[in-house]
């Protein structure tokens, strides 16, 4: 791959700001961000931009552009919440919603993202079949769980948390006729700052990358996670790399105190977000 592959000009690097912001413009004059021709072509086009390999460091460009980046990594949040929406809501029409699942366009995506996780989770947890974990932001279509209960961790019990009950709602749909996984998925309309000493329960606790939009709210999280996750416990985070930073929020090693990090992995396919493992620290975590 030519234009992006390898070291990119300050010519290159000028060109692809421009051509998000171009994208940015776009797709904050529509009226709504549901699945549309005009939603997918432009976030089709926004995710083939950010996809290659890039020097670029997103954290560092001018004010303007930042805040740029910070509307449209809302933007992205609310339309991947809408399609996630849209796609639960159709396979719920169905008998046995998880026969049809690669309806979702990027299903494929979610299958190579779980294998990879799974992959580096086995590296580095003391219990091959953990008995219990945590997913959360785990939202309306929570794929990440169903891949890793139905291909790796056939006996784990998935305790899946988002705030927003209606998402709960179609998610918990998606496995109720499956005897297996409609018992070993369970789903709560928590917040997660409000769960303290019950997060000592989970061996690994998996934080979607759409939780806390930005570092100050992701840092709360993350701090919050320090202070009453079990030590010795893992956290798998979902981060971002070179332009793939205008999709989901950054998180650097920096902003895990209390953790210690023991891998990250920037993937250079279609899978877009980068991988972060980190084990809570045996020491109590001081603020």
């Amino acid at each position: 791959m030519g234009s992006l592959g390898s070291l990119v000009s300050c010519d290159q690097e000028e060109v692809l700001i421009q051509n998000v912001c171009e994208i940015y413009d776009n797709l904050s004059t529509l009226q709504s961000l549901k699945p549309s021709k005009d939603v997918d072509t432009l976030f089709t086009r926004l995710v083939l931009t950010c996809m290659p390999p890039s020097p670029i460091d997103v954290t560092k460009l001018p004010g303007k552009v930042q805040g740029i980046r910070s509307k449209l990594i809302r933007l992205c949040g609310e339309a991947e919440g809408l399609l996630e929406s849209h796609f639960s809501s159709l396979l719920g029409s169905y008998d046995i919603p998880l026969d049809h699942i690669n309806i979702f366009p990027y299903y494929t995506n979610y299958i190579k993202l779980g294998r990879l996780e799974y992959t580096i989770m086995s590296n580095y947890i003391t219990n091959a079949n953990p008995s219990d974990i945590a997913f959360i932001g785990s939202g309306p279509l929570p794929l990440t769980s169903i891949v890793l209960a139905s291909n790796h961790l056939k006996t784990t019990t998935f305790h899946n948390y988002d705030i927003d009950r209606s998402a709960n709602a179609l998610a918990s749909n998606l496995v109720a006729a499956d005897p297996d996984l409609s018992e070993r998925m369970l789903f709560h309309d928590t917040d997660i700052m409000d769960v303290t000493t019950g997060l000592s329960d989970y061996e690994v606790v998996f934080l979607a990358a759409l939780v806390g939009l930005n570092k100050e709210d992701k840092r709360k999280v993350i701090d919050h996670l320090a202070k009453y996750m079990e030590p010795g416990s893992l956290l798998m985070l979902r981060s971002a790399h070179g332009a793939r930073g205008f999709l989901y929020p950054i998180v650097e090693p920096s902003d895990l105190p209390g953790f210690e990090v023991l891998a990250v992995f920037h993937p250079m396919d279609d899978v877009i977000n980068s991988v972060i493992v980190a084990r809570k620290s045996k020491s109590k975590y001081q603020y």
